[in-house]
């Protein structure tokens, strides 16, 4: 039998009594009501002798009847209602080993978003899930924890004029009859099952690639995605084969709450990433990335994420230094430095832990960046301290040894001491592991990244912070070949009390208000609020209100929310904007935002 499961605080199941390991949906969408209405079907393992219940995890779920592989009815009950854990579904199985559950979602699903075709490129309507980290449960009824993992498939019928897309085998076009059917052979978590219905087409990528967007968006992002193909190769080579059969990416509308989502075989990707120059591709690196670390090694709870998200960024990179080089990736580290040392400052102590305490809470309310960018941080302290050669081959080994399967944090641990430090002579004590993983902050022995091309930026600020507008000629002349990091560094290093007439004129310069590059605005309109220099120029005060009604995306609205709630003025002007703005967000945007602003 399979080691026990890891008790998830985030989840009412009971996985090592009985657990599910095969789901199969069978699901009708309805725009006009905003119901996904059918059955699940549960195939069963039972693990505990003498368990008798099945326990599933719910959200708001209309649960009409319940029945065993025979059609007899088996008696259910929900339990009371947690406005973040939902309900516990549970059923009284005795020894059978399927069950099938007849239900219906809530129009108010936190999963699923439903947009009107105004909210599309396409001008129709459009759906998708987003089931990270906990809301799987609001549109399935199932074991919502990510140490339980499970194979699916799908029956999914939706308008004809529609296309149905899953984390699974999926189909290039349309179906006469709205009907579709899907296949997930690997086994995943719960969070890892995505729907998407809109008006889509597909363009290949490579033998194994490809994407899908709206008809208007397709032909750009296939432009923007070339790399793709040669990211997976280069994945490959650091740490083994890819196992998911193929790598396709979905365009959402700009709601979409999050840069991408690692949804096995289809990566769920943000618009925002398509700057028109390729600038912003890595986040593709980091979805693919998750197809290792994550999805094939998955953290046992949210506790653990770190090894989900540190593991990824760190593998991000790598693929990043394979296709672009050394000096390319000193600026992504640079960056990651700068957030991890800011989400230090903003975050309480122990949410700077990386193995976090988020039991009592609702995991989408932990730390942004710190798993993220500790995690990584942790990980190149590792890697230079016992060399990389060394290092690639224990991650390889990781990988493959357990694939497919759940890590806990002190598992982990053990597994890194007894396999990479003490083969390499190399103690605990000497990396201050327990410093990284159970202590606050970051520990003085981190990593230090050296970038010659920031070291120029930061003279060009002091350069151009000193001497004033007059000197920007002289900037224009030495930043015609500088990237997108190199801007947002630029404009991180500009201080709080610079004049307002400077920045009026760098702005005028290089139109950093209305930039379509999400990177440059975001760290832009941190900086315009935080100094003041919104309040006093209208033009972009009407550009700071276009980004937060334009995207969705929480990550960049939650920064530039956050600097606005900083200020009584601010504040006024943000719950101004979120009152346009929050009905075009997903759940996930508007939790984030509901918590900074102080509730709706």
């Amino acid at each position: 039998m399979p080691r026990s499961f890891t008790t998830d605080p985030h989840s009412h199941s009971r996985p090592n009594e009985v657990v599910v390991r095969h789901i199969a949906l069978d699901l009708d969408v309805d725009f006009v009501t905003r119901l996904l209405t059918g059955t699940a079907t549960f195939d069963l393992e039972h693990r505990t002798p003498g368990a008798t219940q099945l326990v599933l995890d719910t959200w708001q779920l209309s649960v009409d009847r319940v029945t065993g592989s025979d059609g007899a009815d088996l008696p259910f009950a929900l339990g009371d209602h947690d406005p973040v854990l939902g309900s516990a579904l549970t059923i009284d199985i005795g020894t059978a080993e399927q069950v099938v559950v007849k239900y219906a979602t809530s129009p108010e699903a936190r999963a699923v978003q439903w947009l009107e075709p105004e909210q599309t490129a396409s001008g129709k309507p459009f759906l998708f899930t987003q089931s990270q980290p906990i809301l799987a449960r609001t549109w399935i009824p199932c074991q919502d924890s990510p140490a339980v993992r499970v194979t699916y498939d799908a029956t999914v019928r939706v308008p004809s004029d529609l296309l149905a897309l899953m984390s699974a085998e999926n189909p290039v076009e349309r179906s006469d009859d709205g009907a579709y059917r899907f296949s997930m052979p690997q086994p995943v978590p719960a969070y890892l099952i995505a729907l998407a219905v809109g008006d889509l087409e597909f363009r290949e990528l490579g033998e194994r690639s490809g994407v899908y967007a709206e008809p208007t968006v397709v032909d750009g992002a296939a432009w923007e995605f070339a790399d793709t193909e040669q990211m997976i190769e280069a994945a490959e080579r650091l740490y083994g084969p890819y196992r998911w059969g193929r790598y396709d990416i979905l365009v959402l509308p700009p709601s979409f709450p999050y840069g991408g989502m690692e949804n096995p075989r289809l990566t769920f990707a943000t618009p925002t990433i398509l700057a028109g120059d390729r600038s912003l591709v890595t986040l593709i690196a980091h979805e693919l990335a998750h197809s290792w670390s994550g999805n094939l090694v998955t953290n046992s709870t949210w506790n653990d994420i770190w090894l989900n998200e540190g593991f990824t960024v760190y593998f991000e990179t790598r693929i990043d230094e394979e296709l672009y080089g050394a000096a390319y990736t000193a600026m992504i580290l640079r960056l990651g430095r700068q957030d991890l040392d800011r989400a230090v400052a903003d975050e309480a102590p122990r949410d700077t832990w990386l193995e976090l305490d988020l039991a009592g809470r609702d995991p989408d309310d932990g730390p942004t960046k710190i798993p993220y960018e500790k995690g990584s941080h942790f990980l190149r302290l590792v890697e230079a301290t016992v060399g990389r050669e060394r290092f690639d081959d224990f991650l390889r080994d990781y990988f493959d040894r357990f694939a497919f399967e759940s890590m806990d944090t002190a598992t982990f641990l053990d597994h890194l001491t007894t396999h990479l430090l003490e083969p390499a002579g190399v103690s605990a004590e000497d990396l201050q592991v327990e410093a990284w993983v159970h202590g606050p902050g970051v520990p003085d022995n981190v990593p230090e990244f050296v970038s010659d091309a920031f070291d120029r930026v930061d003279e060009q600020a002091a350069a151009l912070v000193a001497a004033g507008a007059g000197a920007l000629g002289e900037l224009v002349e030495t930043t015609g070949d500088w990237v997108s990091q190199q801007w947002v560094h630029f404009v991180r290093a500009l201080p709080l009390d610079v004049d307002h007439d400077l920045l009026a004129a760098v702005d005028s310069q290089f139109g950093f208000s209305t930039s379509g590059n999400i990177e440059i605005a975001t760290a832009w309109l941190e900086l315009a609020v935080a100094s003041g220099y919104v309040f006093s120029e209208p033009r972009v005060d009407e550009a700071l209100a276009g980004f937060l009604t334009r995207h969705g995306r929480a990550l960049y609205i939650r920064r530039v929310y956050e600097k606005l709630a900083a200020t009584e003025r601010g504040l006024v002007r943000a719950r101004e904007i979120y009152a346009i703005a929050r009905p075009t967000y997903h759940s996930v945007s508007q939790g984030v935002i509901d918590r900074i602003l102080g509730g709706r």
